[in-house]
């Protein structure tokens, strides 16, 4: 239920607000209208803005994340009072674990007899964004400005609580904000950047892990990475950073190739760049070689060594630390070779990078290329075999996006993606049911690209209302289901030790005809020849989205799941 007024003179602070935030430059907006949010909203597109009307709160907010996340930008949502507010929860916690930044316009209902009266300021606290507010008319602009510098500089979530009394005052005059940049990043310490290049030097088998911190740093830690013969690999949310570099390992963590698994554990140093080192990611520490050195750089230095043990520790942006050490290394006569190597005052060192991995991992450093025994249950289809025929089907550039659960290693490490902003993986929460509305945020940013929503069914039929929204908007959008008719993480975590099952399995859904209702195409696949119908959309105009409901076999986890199970 919506509360309604009446209409506002044309100058309120609501209108000056979102024709502020137009000027300051956000360009998409996602979310919920209600009556608290109604003029801000209108005041955003009348300004210049895009508005995105989402069918639940809780794919609005994911659909901003996604945005900024594959655009660049700001996100941006709003919603309304109290409930349109507590809808989106979910997906905030997800932002804020992301370090996602993005304005959150909430209209505020701040008497206590009120039915919309929350305390959204905590709400906002407890699950790690930041709480501002808009308090009068006078303050406006500043109190704006504030909360968008800080969303851009700490790359935080910030909600902006707009109370109702305060929209509907009269503006004393057009706000005109000014430029909002976050401040440069901080100049490198000396003696970090020093010990860094002395244990780079020192390494004889080093590894680079970087995370979604270095994703613009591309260039800086290629570079390095010649200079001193490390390996390169990265976190999930940073796939494909180094693709193309022959000495590539791809996702380092539950998701690694065997190959990849086996050098990272053999390093003698470890540097996580913009990457927290989480037990995903290291796989709870089995990835440390017992003597190993483990550094990292972060621009925030409460999370250096937050998830596991570190010899050394940098603060600082990961372009500007890797610059720097690059200079250190150059000025100590430490010189790339060209060929893989690197000199230094003791003589030619070849670290990690020898002609035998390269070729190792040539043939052994993609999922795509690993050899197995396809699981055979009637009338179903192996995950790998459904993963690998959708990889070569589609072949037009894309941009993956993953729901969380049993399924997700399948599409995020067997659908190949150009670049660091190909897969998109809202996975901090590790909740499920986010994975159609990233899609449809990642489309948004990138409709050059083809989007695949990769689902399991029950994130998919959680988050179903937005297919209306896909096909309203005529996104090039490919949908997939992996469909083994249960929580198949709880299936196979609890299934093994006799525990019932009831309770997370469910009958067969055809969701191929459920998504034909909401004017998609529908195509159910227990087969690899069912996916030809794919091959036409693509091949097609591609003017609404094709949900493909793959029965896949049920009969094991896959193999990310059974390590992740250490750390439950």
């Amino acid at each position: 239920m919506r509360e309604f007024g009446s209409a506002l003179p044309s100058l309120t602070v609501a209108h000056e607000v979102g024709a502020a935030l137009a000027r300051m430059g956000v360009r998409t907006v996602f979310g919920v209208v209600g009556s608290g949010n109604f003029h801000v909203t209108n005041a955003l597109t009348a300004g210049g803005a895009r508005f995105v009307a989402a069918r639940h709160e809780g794919g609005a907010v994911v659909m901003a994340d996604a945005y900024a996340r594959v655009s660049g930008e700001l996100g941006a949502l709003s919603v309304h009072q109290g409930p349109g507010l507590t809808n989106a929860m979910t997906g905030i916690t997800e932002a804020a674990k992301s370090r996602t930044p993005m304005l959150i316009l909430a209209a505020e209902a701040t008497a206590p007899r009120s039915n919309f009266f929350v305390d959204q300021a905590a709400l906002a606290t407890a699950v790690g964004a930041i709480p501002e507010r808009v308090t009068s008319a006078e303050s406006a602009v500043a109190d704006l400005e504030r909360a968008y510098r800080i969303a851009l500089s700490q790359r935080r979530p910030v909600l902006v609580n707009l109370p109702l009394d305060v929209q509907s005052t009269i503006a004393p005059y057009p706000f005109q904000p000014k430029a909002s940049l976050p401040p440069p990043a901080p100049f490198p310490d000396g003696p970090q950047v020093s010990a860094l290049a002395d244990a780079l030097t020192a390494a004889r088998r080093p590894v680079f892990i970087a995370g979604r911190g270095a994703r613009l740093a591309a260039d800086e830690l290629r570079e390095l990475g010649e200079r001193t013969g490390a390996l390169l690999a990265t976190s999930a949310v940073a796939r494909a950073l180094f693709r193309g570099d022959p000495f590539n390992l791809d996702v380092s963590g539950g998701f690694a190739t065997p190959v990849a698994a086996e050098l990272i554990k053999g390093a003698d140093l470890i540097v996580g760049w913009g990457c927290s080192l989480n037990m995903w990611t290291m796989r709870h520490g089995a990835l440390v070689g017992p003597d190993a050195t483990v550094a990292q750089v972060d621009i925030e230095a409460s999370a250096l060594g937050a998830h596991t043990r570190i010899d050394l520790g940098v603060v600082g942006d990961v372009a500007v630390i890797a610059a720097a050490v690059l200079a250190e290394l150059t000025q100590r006569g430490h010189r790339e070779s060209g060929k893989g190597e690197r000199r230094a005052s003791l003589g030619t060192l070849s670290g990690y990078r020898t002609a035998e991995i390269a070729e190792r991992l040539g043939k052994e450093g993609d999922w795509r290329d690993i050899p197995f025994e396809p699981v055979t249950e009637p009338d179903r289809i192996d995950p790998r075999t459904l993963s690998i025929a959708l990889d070569g089907i589609i072949r037009a550039e894309r941009t993956v996006a993953v729901d969380s659960g049993n399924f997700m290693g399948y599409p995020a490490m067997y659908l190949d993606v150009p670049d660091e902003h190909g897969l998109v993986f809202t996975q901090a929460f590790q909740a499920i049911g986010l994975g159609l509305a990233t899609a449809i945020g990642a489309a948004i940013a990138r409709p050059d690209r083809l989007t695949v929503a990769a689902l399991g069914d029950g994130g998919a039929l959680m988050g179903i209302s937005e297919l209306e929204t896909a096909v309203r908007l005529g996104l090039n959008l490919l949908v997939v289901v992996y469909d083994d008719e249960a929580y198949g993480a709880e299936v196979h975590h609890f299934g093994p030790y006799g525990y019932p099952l009831k309770n997370v399995t469910f009958p067969a859904t055809d969701i191929a005809a459920i998504a034909r209702g909401f004017g998609c195409e529908g195509v159910t696949v227990r087969q690899e020849s069912d996916l030809t119908p794919l091959g036409e959309w693509i091949n097609g105009q591609r003017d609404r989205p094709l949900v493909i409901d793959a029965k896949v076999t049920k009969g094991q986890p896959s193999w990310w799941l059974e390590e992740a199970f250490r750390g439950h």
